[in-house]
């Protein structure tokens, strides 16, 4: 067991693609889509219908951008795709320069044909992070699927794991920082944790680069009416 595996393991995460195929599938990734809610929350709501994110979270997509940006000198299409509005979302997604956010997608295919098809991307170049039924859609034909585990839902993840809908399930749960653990758990899978974190730390010619370009990015939004894609305003 490679020393990366091992960590996870023990940390409680379950790799249901052996870790070497798993490997071997993110080589040919070049785009990463998040659910929001019960991801990069709890999924709970306050009054407005908005679930929060954490910087422990966000500093998590950010480092895994900047070492796919290491690997392919080009910062890969990152998006939210989620069933709800959410303001949190919206600034999350605009601070962190997102390629794009959709919203009030309830049925997700109809986003995922659209970014493919947009992006000239085919299903398996995208790896996905989701939480929950709605997602399935999606995650039965991506190249990368990660559950974040509630464990309040053996069944689902069961039915998950029978059906082969999931490459790997997280030890977290998505209000404890889970997107933290799969975008380092992806990190490590690109072999370059150790450069990541250096040149963060010495906020490197190369970062520097990285986010300059990330600033260029203008984050597109969009939401599903009559189960076509349009463009929308967040607000």
């Amino acid at each position: 067991m490679e020393e990366i595996e091992k960590l996870y393991s023990e940390l409680g995460g379950k790799f249901i693609t052996p870790f070497n195929e798993l490997k071997n599938k993110l080589h040919n990734v070049k785009a990463f889509i998040f659910d929001w809610d019960g991801v990069f929350n709890n999924g709970q709501k306050n009054i407005n219908g908005s679930s929060s994110f954490s910087e422990v979270d966000s500093m998590g997509t950010n480092l895994l951008r900047y070492s796919y940006f290491l690997k392919k000198r080009q910062i890969p299409l990152t998006i939210i795709i989620s069933g709800e509005k959410n303001e949190s979302a919206f600034f999350f997604c605009k601070r962190e320069n997102f390629n794009s956010s959709f919203f009030k997608a309830p049925n997700k295919l109809p986003a995922l044909n659209f970014i493919c098809e947009k992006e000239n991307l085919k299903p398996s170049e995208i790896a996905y992070v989701f939480d929950d039924v709605l997602d399935l859609s999606i995650a039965e034909i991506c190249g990368i699927r990660i559950l974040v585990n509630q464990k309040i839902n053996p069944l689902f993840l069961n039915y998950c794991i029978k059906n082969k809908l999931i490459d790997y399930v997280s030890a977290s749960s998505g209000g404890n920082h889970a997107v933290r653990e799969v975008t380092e758990l992806l990190i490590g899978l690109n072999d370059n944790y150790n450069e990541v974190i250096r040149d963060r730390i010495n906020y490197s010619q190369d970062y520097k680069t990285y986010i300059e370009t990330r600033k260029l990015i203008s984050t597109k939004y969009y939401t599903l009416v009559e189960n076509k894609i349009e463009e929308a305003e967040p607000g």
